[in-house]
């Protein structure tokens, strides 16, 4: 499956936004920065709790602010929508090909969002410091992307090369991404 082919398949932000929801995102945009930005993104998703573009507007938010527990809170509830609209297992654990396939079958866009929501929850756990987990979900994303469009594999990669780096004797440094 490539995972890079848009040229059938409707995309997350394509899906309707009440107008005042999209009116309080424009706003949230407009007011990056200060405290009335983050109001105006939740109650766009008081209005809209299961609009993806919604939730993808709070998770940048969080996450660019550094709120980090805030971002992972709002990725894995993106997961738990759209995994939910595809008829996927709610633990990420048990997704495989054959549940990939009749998701994307569902809906191929959606599918897409669904990875990468999951790949950005494994960003946010690595900023977290909490290799474990991050390197467990990227490790589940590379087994299914065996193209590595997604480019969890690279990712994996820099995390095995750093943590290998690290001497047992030496004080372990933290591994800081800085973007995502």
């Amino acid at each position: 499956m490539d995972l890079l082919d848009f040229s059938d398949c409707k995309l997350y932000f394509e899906e309707p936004l009440p107008a005042e929801a999209e009116r309080l995102i424009a706003q949230a945009a407009s007011e990056y920065g200060e405290a009335t930005a983050e109001m105006a993104l939740l109650r766009a998703h008081l209005l809209a709790p299961e609009n993806l573009t919604v939730l993808v507007g709070l998770y940048r938010y969080y996450f660019y602010q550094h709120r980090l527990e805030d971002a992972l809170i709002v990725a894995e509830r993106a997961m738990q929508l759209s995994g939910r609209h595809l008829g996927l297992p709610t633990d990420w654990n048990l997704l495989d090909e054959t549940r990939l396939g009749s998701a994307a079958a569902n809906s191929f866009g959606l599918l897409r969002f669904y990875l990468l929501a999951l790949k950005a929850a494994s960003v946010v756990l690595l900023r977290l410091g909490k290799i474990a987990a991050s390197r467990a979900r990227l490790i589940k994303l590379a087994g299914l992307d065996s193209r590595d469009q997604l480019g969890a594999g690279k990712l994996l990669e820099v995390v095995d090369e750093f943590q290998g780096s690290c001497d047992d004797t030496a004080p372990h440094p933290e591994l800081q991404l800085v973007a995502a």
